[in-house]
């Protein structure tokens, strides 16, 4: 992976996004982070999620870029009036240009309630009509692999029997099907799924959560994954593929509908949309940023760690562009009783190692 500066000198037309917006971005997933994280094994996920959101749509806000949420969640009565990041809504301060934005500010809401591993704040952003706009479907079918494998994944996978992918998956990793990992969501759905892999002889990671970050595992090199299968959310499936465009990865995906409603929507819509989605389809061309900060600790980053009037945070910022991946380990000084979103708003009481 190329660590090189992304800092392009020379002069960025308004329509250009920034080399450097992936530290705007990182400051809103910290600033989600923190807030968040105060909840951490007290069992109030609502609490959570409503006290990360706000603090990251504080940050998104003041970036210089015209955002448009392009798919999101309806406002939650449980996370209180008006908080939500939902599809359609405006974030920046309209001064920049124009991008679609994807924002999780809690992914695995129910994972940092118990004080489990995986929990996470993440955002992307993408020039303006790149990033797949579904209609109204809250699930698809997933396989997420890495670079090793990113020329070897076609779209035959996704309907093809776990076995033959798996083989083709350990063929082109150098590896025994005996020895590939797959990450699978621990579902009900999914039962089939991890008997055919067991079946053929793969070693299955279960989780009850955390699907972006199991993406995560499987998407980037020297991670525990191989790869990723089943169904999970669509949200997090178009942040997975802004974050495998930039590891150089691959990934499938078709829209899941779970109830006759959903099927209905999908049958009205266009053709495509009920078709297999490679990666290119999810987003399109090079340019894409992604921005994740672990909210408890995990296998590719540890969560955040308060220490009295400071705190720990670890990030990865993604450039697609450039295939640029950095970790960046930053000490908030916190200001406002305890919170810690302040600091990683303003951007100048943190310090990066």
């Amino acid at each position: 992976m190329n660590d090189s500066i992304d800092i392009s000198p020379g002069d960025i037309s308004p329509g250009d996004i920034s080399p450097n917006i992936g530290l705007d971005l990182v400051r809103a997933t910290e600033a989600s982070a923190l807030a968040a994280g105060r909840w951490t094994g007290l069992g109030r996920p609502n609490e959570a999620e409503r006290v990360g959101t706000e603090a990251m749509v504080r940050v998104l806000q003041r970036i210089n870029m015209d955002g448009v949420v392009v798919l999101g969640e309806a406002e939650r009565t449980s996370l209180g009036p008006g908080v939500a990041i939902a599809t359609g809504q405006r974030l920046g301060t309209g001064r920049g240009p124009a991008v679609d934005v994807l924002a999780k500010a809690l992914e695995g809401s129910r994972l940092l309630a118990g004080g489990y591993p995986g929990a996470l704040a993440a955002v992307a952003v993408a020039p303006a009509g790149s990033i797949l706009t579904p209609p109204n479907i809250h699930y698809m079918e997933k396989i997420v692999v890495n670079q090793e494998v990113a020329s070897a994944l076609v779209p035959e996978c996704l309907d093809a029997p776990a076995a033959w992918t798996l083989a083709l998956v350990a063929r082109a990793k150098r590896k025994q099907v005996r020895d590939l990992i797959v990450f699978v969501l621990d579902r009900p759905r999914h039962t089939d799924l991890v008997a055919e892999i067991r079946a053929a002889g793969a070693h299955v990671l279960l989780r009850s959560g955390g699907d972006l970050a199991g993406a995560l595992m499987a998407g980037l090199r020297d991670c525990q994954a191989d790869l990723l299968m089943g169904t999970g959310g669509v949200v997090q499936g178009l942040l997975t593929a802004c974050a495998v465009k930039a590891a150089g990865g691959a990934m499938l995906g078709r829209l899941a509908p779970q109830s006759p409603e959903e099927e209905a929507i999908l049958r009205a819509g266009p053709p495509e949309m009920q078709s297999i989605r490679t990666l290119d389809d999810m987003v399109k061309g090079n340019i894409a940023f992604f921005s994740a900060t672990a909210i408890t600790d995990g296998p590719l980053l540890h969560g955040v760690h308060y220490h009295g009037i400071r705190a720990e945070s670890n990030s990865i910022i993604m450039r697609a562009e450039l295939g640029v991946r950095r970790i960046i380990q930053t000490e908030h000084w916190l200001t406002d009783e305890g919170q810690g979103a302040q600091g990683a708003a303003e951007g100048d009481k943190g310090k990066q190692r």
